[in-house]
């Protein structure tokens, strides 16, 4: 799937490892959460980078512990329309998580400011989306929010705060 990082299309570092596949002893993986014992061996060696990746209906406090052994946290967005993975990305910064945090699924360019907001630092979405809606797309839908209601990751005044100071 292509990968949505500082408003262009790159190439993942990360591989994905499946519920079936063997973990590799080197290179950046990205691995399903109930196969992180699977992969504690390689915790102690710096044989590269591990991700997990977790659904959207995990808790972000089961995953505390965690946090300083794993380099990104991949959170899973069945549908566009499914939003409890920004929940669970804001709650996971909120924990103290400063790893990379990944979106996966299909998102759509409407929806990455908000993603932004809530502390995802890039989205791995499918082809059929990065087709259809290519990098030109996601940088316009990334600077089409300026303001908002709420305050996020990376945008840390509201709408209230600013007609605030301006009393």
């Amino acid at each position: 799937m292509p990968l949505m990082r500082d408003h262009r299309f790159v190439s993942d570092p990360f591989v994905k490892i499946s519920h079936d596949d063997t973990i590799p002893e080197a290179g950046d993986i990205v691995i399903p959460l109930e196969r992180f014992e699977d992969a504690a061996h390689r915790l102690d060696r710096a044989t590269g980078r591990l991700g997990i990746h977790i659904a959207n209906t995990t808790a972000p406090a089961s995953l505390k512990q965690l946090f300083n052994s794993v380099d990104l946290i991949s959170v899973a967005f069945p549908a566009f329309n499914d939003g409890r993975g920004f929940s669970i990305a804001k709650r996971l910064r909120s924990l103290g998580f400063t790893g990379i945090l990944r979106a996966t699924g299909p998102l759509i360019a409407d929806q990455y400011a908000h993603a932004k907001a809530c502390g995802f630092d890039e989205l791995d979405i499918p082809e059929t989306v990065a087709a259809r809606q290519g990098e030109d797309q996601w940088k316009k839908g990334v600077s089409a929010i300026s303001l908002g209601y709420q305050r996020g990751y990376h945008r840390p005044s509201t709408i209230l705060d600013r007609r605030r100071a301006a009393q």
